[in-house]
């Protein structure tokens, strides 16, 4: 049994009948009443995100899990495809496992967070940053530049993410995989 005092990003509890995964926190004291937590919360089963409120000492049923390196292979269009990186032994996860699957290419390596009760992956965090190849984007257009000015570019993985004028097809970007947001061009 945890507390809300042990409240971190990342940590799975058992609420609801499901299994759900903190993925935004902010613990709250008001000069009149008591103090709470209210929490982002992210279903490892089907992915739907709800908000709720726990009341400060609140008792939550904490879920025991392990991490384990796990190369992405493919997607067949339902499932994503892993390989553990030690045995070799693969496992399939529903996109609704993943925080941000359009932004993994094959052969990234990503953690994946397993059950230890009955060895279910539940879900899948993948690293702070990617490098990502720009497959199209529109020529920026001098002139307007007065602010950061942004342009639509496609990557590699399919995924579409706002990037400065300066930026042209072939042009390898970092991207924040948390918010899918532009970083930093990368020089070869």
């Amino acid at each position: 049994m945890a507390t809300t005092s042990d409240i971190r990003n990342g940590l799975c509890i058992r609420y609801n009948n499901d299994i759900y995964k903190i993925v935004e926190f902010l613990h709250v004291k008001p000069g009149k009443g008591p103090a709470f937590v209210r929490t982002k919360l992210k279903s490892v089963t089907n992915g739907k995100v709800i908000d709720n409120t726990f009341s400060a000492g609140h008792k939550l049923d904490d879920v025991r899990v392990e991490t384990h390196k796990f190369q992405y292979l493919y997607n067949d269009g339902e499932f994503y495809h892993f390989m553990n990186e030690a045995d070799y032994t693969q496992i399939r996860l529903l996109e609704a496992a993943l925080d941000r699957p359009d932004l993994m290419k094959e052969g990234e390596v990503v953690t994946v967070i397993i059950n230890t009760e009955d060895n279910a992956p539940l879900s899948v965090e993948m690293p702070a940053s990617v490098i990502l190849e720009v497959t199209h984007t529109e020529p920026g257009v001098k002139g307007n530049t007065a602010t950061n000015a942004t342009k639509p570019a496609t990557v590699e993985t399919g995924a579409e993410v706002n990037v400065p004028l300066f930026i042209n097809e072939g042009d390898k970007i970092k991207v924040e995989t948390e918010k899918g947001t532009y970083k930093e061009r990368v020089k070869e």
